[in-house]
């Protein structure tokens, strides 16, 4: 996926404070134009509509996610420790769209956009507990790994190593581990 220019990636940005801070649909492209001092058509040029920059936003995020999750599935071997400290990494990486996520899900579940991050749950609970896991494994990955999406949103500040730690050691007790 090639760079955005700047005007864009300031647009992404301040749309990205914007849709976090005051919600997506509380937030037009003119208070987004506005905050950036440029015009609404000069907006338009880049994003041609709300959902095209929200899409936008997200995508990385969504490219990112697969990517992952492929690469794993493709290894089908990785211990669980290395998928837990992965899907950490991810979700540290990404926790600012997450929350945006969070904040918006009707809206983005209009855009399609969260059955596609949930049923990434799925698959990484098939990777952590193989085939025909039982309802108490698929239970406890669920919680492990809603376990540990929250804390890379709770806890912002805190060093990532020492947060990654404590996360990791969480989700592995909460699978038995």
């Amino acid at each position: 996926m090639p760079k955005p220019s700047d005007t864009k990636q300031r647009i992404l940005d301040v749309a990205r404070d914007l849709f976090t801070s005051q919600g997506v649909q509380r937030t037009s492209l003119q208070d987004i134009a506005d905050r950036l001092g440029i015009t609404k058509p000069a907006l338009y040029y880049h994003f041609p509509s709300r959902d095209d920059l929200v899409r936008s936003i997200v995508q990385p995020l969504l490219d990112d996610g697969e990517n992952f999750l492929l690469t794993q599935e493709a290894r089908g071997d990785a211990p669980v420790r290395e998928l837990i400290e992965g899907f950490f990494d991810f979700n540290h990486r990404h926790r600012a769209d997450v929350i945006m996520l969070l904040n918006e899900m009707p809206t983005l579940a209009d855009l399609g956009l969260i059955d596609r991050v949930l049923g990434w749950r799925t698959r990484l609970t098939g990777l952590i507990c193989g085939p025909s896991p039982t309802l108490d494994q698929q239970a406890r990955a669920i919680l492990a790994l809603g376990g540990l999406q929250d804390v890379c949103m709770q806890f912002p500040d805190a060093p990532v190593e020492e947060l990654k730690a404590a996360a990791v050691a969480g989700a592995l007790g909460a699978l038995g581990g």
